[in-house]
């Protein structure tokens, strides 16, 4: 489960590198739909099975979600306002610097704190279950922000496979990259 996490992190974080290094304006909005796509996968497979066993097995397992679901939700409404933003702009920019900045903190607490933590708490066996579940939430997981949606496990559990697909079909009618 952590190493199917951390990978996302370094494919979250090289798209938004890549999006900062493109000055055409189609990559851009292509990129940028890939990394939406992806990050959203990524927070609602975190928030199911994730946050969950946060909560069973760190000391301060409730703050820590707290914390990770707040990131989460300023995340969500920032890809929201890059998925409506024009590619060629400075708002563009500026918006995908900050959600940048929010992403490294994340992944920082993640990587360097929880994720660790978990690693030795969980019994490898229930590790490797966790991954396969996370694996499964992302293929079913929306591919586009909803912030006004609960970022809570029974949420995603019940409603988010409809949204998924929607979002979806949403994309292949659209011809958006998911």
């Amino acid at each position: 489960m952590i190493d199917v996490l951390t990978a996302d992190h370094r494919e979250v974080q090289e798209l938004a590198n890549q999006i900062s290094a493109t000055a055409s304006t189609d990559e851009r909005r292509e990129l940028t739909d890939q990394l939406i796509a992806e990050l959203v996968r990524h927070s609602v497979a975190e928030e199911m099975y994730v946050y969950p066993a946060m909560r069973d097995h760190l000391p301060d397992g409730e703050k820590a979600v707290e914390h990770d679901t707040e990131e989460h939700k300023e995340l969500e409404t920032l890809m929201k306002q890059l998925e409506g933003a024009d590619a060629a702009t400075t708002a563009f920019e500026d918006t995908l610097r900050n959600l940048q900045e929010v992403l490294v903190d994340h992944v920082q607490d993640e990587e360097t704190e929880q994720f660790p933590q978990l690693r030795t708490s969980i019994p490898a066996a229930k590790l490797i279950e966790l991954k396969e579940k996370v694996e499964t939430a992302k293929r079913l997981a929306p591919t586009r922000p909803h912030p006004a949606a609960p970022n809570a496990e029974l949420f995603h559990k019940l409603v988010g496979p409809g949204v998924g697909l929607v979002d979806r079909l949403r994309d292949k009618l659209t011809g958006r990259n998911s």
